[in-house]
C-alpha cells in the first residue's frame, strides 16, 4: 500500500509539472501572439495614420493650389482695374493739359519737329484731331515750318484725343504720336510699374533675377 501511495504521489507531481508546463508554454503563445497582434494592429494604426498624412497633404496642396489660382486671378483682375484706371488719369490729364491752348500747341509743334527728325523723307503729311486741324489749318504754313522738310497737312481728320501721326505721302512710313498711339506704347512700362508696386521684390526674388 505504500508503493502505490508513493507511485500515485509521483504520479500526480508528475502531472502537477506537466500541467505547469504546459501552463507556461500556453503563457508564453498567449504574450507571443497578444505581442504579435500588438504589433499587426501597430503597423495598421501606423499605415493608417501615413494614409491619414498622405491624403490630408494632397488635400493641403490642392486647397493651396486651389487658393493661388484664385489670388493669381483677382491680382490678374485688379491690375487690369489699374491699368485703366491709370489710362483714364491719363486721358482726363491730357484732356486737361489741351485746354491750355498755348502750352499744348508748343508741345504738339515740337512733337511734329521730333517726328519728322526721326523718319528719313522729306515730304511728310500729319494727321490730327478734327479741333486741332480746325485751328492751325489757317496757320499751317508758319506751324509746321521745320528745316528739311516740306510738310503738309492732310485733309482727314483723325479719331484721337489729340497729339499728331506724321507719315510719307504713300503711307509706307509713320510716326504715331497721337495720345493713343503714345499710350499703346507705354501700356508694358505701366503695367509693368503696376506689377512691382502690387507685387515689390523681396531680396531674395532680386537676387534670384540677378543670377
Amino acid at each position: 500500500m505504500d508503493k502505490v501511495s508513493e507511485l500515485e504521489a509521483a504520479i500526480l507531481e508528475r502531472a502537477s509539472h506537466l500541467a505547469e508546463e504546459y501552463r507556461q508554454r500556453a503563457q508564453r503563445s498567449r504574450d507571443s501572439i497578444l505581442g504579435e497582434a500588438h504589433d499587426r494592429l501597430h503597423l495598421r494604426e501606423e499605415r493608417e495614420v501615413l494614409i491619414a498624412k498622405s491624403k490630408a497633404e494632397r488635400s493641403y496642396r490642392r486647397a493651396v493650389q486651389a487658393n493661388e489660382l484664385k489670388l493669381r486671378g483677382q491680382m490678374d483682375r485688379l491690375r487690369w482695374e489699374m491699368v485703366q484706371a491709370v489710362h483714364q488719369r491719363l486721358a482726363e490729364r491730357f484732356s486737361g493739359f489741351m485746354e491750355d491752348r498755348v502750352r499744348y500747341l508748343a508741345f504738339l509743334k515740337a512733337l511734329l519737329a521730333r517726328s519728322a527728325a526721326a523718319m528719313d523723307a522729306p515730304a511728310l503729311v500729319v494727321e490730327l484731331n478734327r479741333r486741332d486741324h480746325d485751328e492751325l489749318e489757317p496757320q499751317w504754313d508758319a506751324f509746321a515750318a521745320v528745316p528739311g522738310h516740306d510738310i503738309t497737312l492732310g485733309p482727314e481728320c483723325r479719331e484721337c484725343l489729340g497729339g499728331l501721326l506724321v507719315r510719307t505721302p504713300d503711307n509706307r512710313s509713320r510716326v504715331d504720336n497721337t495720345f493713343e498711339g503714345r499710350q499703346r506704347r507705354l501700356e508694358q512700362p505701366i503695367l509693368q510699374a503696376i506689377v512691382e508696386r502690387l507685387l515689390p521684390q523681396t531680396p531674395e526674388d532680386s537676387f534670384r533675377a540677378s543670377l
